[in-house]
């Protein structure tokens, strides 16, 4: 018996984004004199787009990571660009469209994706000088998640940041801590507590209020306070900041 031929139909092309974005700054009646417009998709490590405007020409470059979203979602996302630099507030109706595809599983799938393939994350190891964040991953991943946060890439991190203490890339997979802890005037429990905060992210995912991402939700916010020492080391790593 002969199978039966499947018929295959072309994707649709990538809408033409200089006219679509040429098109929504026209109908939010912008006063600013823009002599021309230049949209093009750009293969980001992530879901960024930018937009600019130098001596009258604006130019915009969306994440190719949206060249197959449906045109709607993709002026919704020149909206909100065109809104921020000419510093209007985009409508609610943009945003909710916006954030309603970026949430979908199989977009943050391919976000991660893309941030794997495209990114790099330079590390220093994570036996320090004076703490091993190996050690103390391991340690908290059997006191307060029972082993069940999966193995993460872990290390310090380059510089003396000493305004983001500790980050979670869920694309990478990696949890980096500044290297201004890994000091002798720095408690073991304070850096625990720091990697403890950025394993939350892996087990409390960021939850959609409205049109907000709640990174720290208030079931993060509970969960955090288990952590022993935590008034103590909130009140540390504040002076620290500070």
């Amino acid at each position: 018996m002969k199978q039966a031929e499947q018929l295959t139909l072309p994707l649709a092309s990538p809408p033409d984004l200089t006219e679509l974005f040429r098109r929504v700054f026209s109908r939010l009646r912008i006063k600013s004199p823009i002599t021309s417009i230049d949209a093009q998709f750009h293969p980001f490590a992530g879901l960024r787009s930018t937009v600019s405007v130098r001596n009258g020409a604006l130019r915009a470059r969306v994440s190719d990571l949206l060249a197959e979203a449906s045109p709607v979602v993709i002026e919704a996302l020149a909206e909100i660009l065109l809104a921020r630099i000419f510093r209007r507030r985009p409508s609610r109706e943009a945003r909710e469209c916006y954030l309603a595809y970026t949430f979908r599983p199989a977009i943050r799938t391919r976000i991660d994706a893309a941030r794997r393939e495209r990114g790099t994350k330079r590390l220093l190891p994570p036996r320090g000088r004076h703490h091993n964040l190996e050690e103390i991953f391991h340690d908290l991943n059997h006191r307060f998640f029972h082993g069940e946060i999966p193995p993460s890439r872990l290390g310090w991190s380059h510089q003396f940041a000493s305004r983001i203490l500790g980050h979670y890339d869920s694309g990478h997979a990696t949890i980096m801590i500044s290297r201004k802890l890994d000091s002798p005037s720095v408690p073991r429990y304070l850096v625990e507590y720091v990697v403890y905060h950025e394993m939350l992210h892996i087990r409390i995912p960021v939850e959609r209020r409205g049109q907000r991402r709640v990174v720290h939700s208030r079931e993060f916010r509970e969960a955090e306070k288990k952590f022993p020492q935590y008034e103590l080391a909130c009140r540390q790593l504040k002076h620290m900041c500070a």
